[in-house]
């Protein structure tokens, strides 16, 4: 059954334009057809299409049922976005389609990207959800500097990853040492040049835990995209 994206469907029965036009000009659905609707915040509806217009799609609610995030707990990536803006959207992309609750752009001493248009990542990030068969839509901050992030409070367990053999490399530990399954979980993810040695003392003074994501030196976009995968492998190998 196909799938829309309206955050507003319980209140206007009406499909969003872009969706409209999707359903009712390319997929060609007319009136009696059902859908999917979900409304980012949990929600899961299906549908009848009452109106098939190209620009505003009437639906009638059949059901409603409510689908909270699989994993129950929150998982926060907070990762610096690449110079080459193609990887950061892989990044939330896939990050969107494994799981995640809210992506942080972190603006760090050493990021090559200062300035992030979020719009774009925002789109890809529902078609990921949808693709996914998720009903919630993650949050995505603006570009937020690295000390707003620190200064946050945060009940769970906060990550500072790096690989820079210039930082203290000693103290750090795997995910799966630090991560308790089940709990919140943040993790921060450095830009291409890593955290300056300023910024790991000042995570690590705030309460974050040095780790390793093992002995290759990865991409910021893969190291991005590991964290998030090795906080669902644990969730699952602690289940089951």
């Amino acid at each position: 059954m196909h799938r829309f994206y309206c955050p507003d469907i319980a209140d206007t029965l009406t499909l969003g334009e872009e969706d409209s036009k999707h359903c009712v000009k390319v997929l060609r659905m007319g009136e009696g057809s059902t859908i999917e609707v979900v409304d980012g915040n949990g929600n899961l509806y299906t549908c009848r299409i009452a109106m098939a217009h190209p620009k505003r799609c009437a639906v009638e609610v059949l059901d409603k049922q409510n689908q909270p995030p699989h994993w129950g707990h929150q998982i926060v990536l907070g990762v610096a976005p690449t110079k080459n803006l193609d990887r950061m959207e892989w990044l939330v992309e896939k990050s969107v389609e494994m799981g995640v609750d809210r992506i942080i752009p972190l603006r760090c001493h050493n990021s090559e990207r200062t300035v992030l248009k979020t719009e774009r990542l925002r789109k890809i990030m529902v078609s990921a959800m949808k693709q996914s068969l998720k009903a919630t839509l993650p949050r995505l901050d603006e570009m937020t500097p690295m000390e707003q992030v620190l200064a946050e409070p945060f009940k769970g367990t906060c990550c500072i990853a790096y690989c820079d053999e210039m930082l203290p490399r000693e103290e750090r530990r795997t995910l799966a040492d630090v991560y308790q399954p089940g709990k919140d979980a943040l993790v921060l993810i450095g830009p291409e040049g890593d955290f300056s040695p300023e910024e790991v003392e000042a995570a690590t003074a705030a309460g974050y835990l040095p780790v390793t994501l093992g002995e290759s030196r990865l991409r910021t976009e893969t190291a991005g995209m590991m964290a998030v995968a090795a906080l669902h492998v644990l969730d699952m190998r602690n289940k089951y």
